[in-house]
């Protein structure tokens, strides 16, 4: 039995509306520890195969695109060198503060940082501007969009919800990298 996507669902939408009219914005940002200056989830109205549809959207930055990008490689090296390897959890003690590594998950953070350094010298990792659906989430549409943007702010989300509702969204295809000491992009 097929489950029904609520995201399609005149009444959803109409709900999504109303609270849209009443923030007088395009977009409802959806409440996460996740959400920073760089990263945004958010909801919007719009359509998708000629339906009207709520969008479970993120805009990222470029910047953040290209470190998560830097961090999955240096990941994966790390799971080839260390048998033992396991994804880094800092734990907390009873007073808030991060708990010591032990020897092993110390000497993978140091070779995963070793990795990532010398992936940026080399300039190895380039990103660029992209926007991915996904129609089989739960509920809606899911949007990830990474713009090219120093901060994610109201003003980005609404222009990007315009563009992409009205069809002229326009991204860029130029590949970037980023470096951390000068701490401004390089065109590439």
């Amino acid at each position: 039995m097929e489950t029904i996507n609520r995201g399609f669902e005149p009444e959803v939408l109409e709900e999504y509306r109303r609270k849209m009219e009443r923030s007088k914005k395009r977009f409802i940002i959806v409440d996460s520890e996740d959400n920073s200056d760089e990263y945004v989830n958010f909801n919007f109205i719009g359509q998708y195969e000629g339906r009207e549809v709520v969008f479970d959207a993120v805009i990222y930055t470029l910047r953040l695109h290209y470190h998560s990008e830097l961090y999955e490689i240096a990941e994966h090296k790390a799971a080839q060198r260390f048998p033992n390897f396991k994804n880094i959890r800092y734990e907390e003690d009873e007073n808030g503060d991060f708990k010591a590594l032990n020897a092993e998950q110390e000497e993978i953070g140091l070779y995963m940082a070793e990795v990532m350094m010398e992936l940026e010298e080399e300039e190895a990792v380039k990103v660029q501007e992209h926007v991915d659906l996904d129609p089989y989430v739960d509920f809606g549409v899911g949007l990830d969009a990474v713009l090219n943007v120093e901060k994610v702010t109201d003003k980005v989300i609404d222009r990007f919800i315009q563009q992409f509702n009205e069809g002229t969204l326009a991204l860029d295809d130029t590949l970037y990298t980023f470096s951390e000491e000068e701490d401004s992009e390089v065109e590439r």
